[in-house]
């Protein structure tokens, strides 16, 4: 069993799943600060000095009354709240994600075309050959 499993640890492919999954990880991040530290402050600013994350909306004041004025507050006093704002963000950094990966794929099916395009015809099989070689031979005679 440990044979088994060393054997597939090994392969290509799963070694290329885990640098995909632990690059994968790293661009969320990324994204992620990409969206709340650059992108949605300029929004926020055109739209009125709007702090997305903390467009929220109370569903039950928490142990202390509201109105709470950041979204911290509200958890912090416990209520029940739908945290509107940071899911804006997190539409927003998906689809740049996934417009990131749509390119990414655009870009290497491209490659693969350019690569099937310029690989050389294949040989012909020796049947074939040996076929065409006869035929040359009677018509030479």
């Amino acid at each position: 069993m440990i044979k088994e499993f060393k054997e597939f640890a090994i392969k290509g492919n799963v070694v290329d799943l885990a640098v995909g999954v632990i690059i994968g990880a790293s661009f969320g991040s990324i994204v992620k600060s990409l969206v709340d530290d650059i992108i949605m402050p300029p929004i926020g600013f055109v739209l009125g000095n709007v702090d997305f994350t903390n467009i929220f909306v109370v569903l039950k004041n928490g142990n202390i009354p509201g109105p709470y004025n950041t979204l911290a507050d509200a958890v912090k006093a416990g209520a029940v709240v739908i945290k509107v704002g940071l899911f804006f963000n997190t539409v927003i950094s998906f689809l740049i994600i996934a417009f990131t990966v749509f390119l990414v794929v655009k870009q290497i099916q491209r490659l693969k075309k350019e690569e099937a395009a310029t690989a050389a015809p294949a040989a012909p099989a020796t049947e074939v050959a040996l076929l065409s070689e006869i035929r040359d031979i009677l018509k030479n005679k």
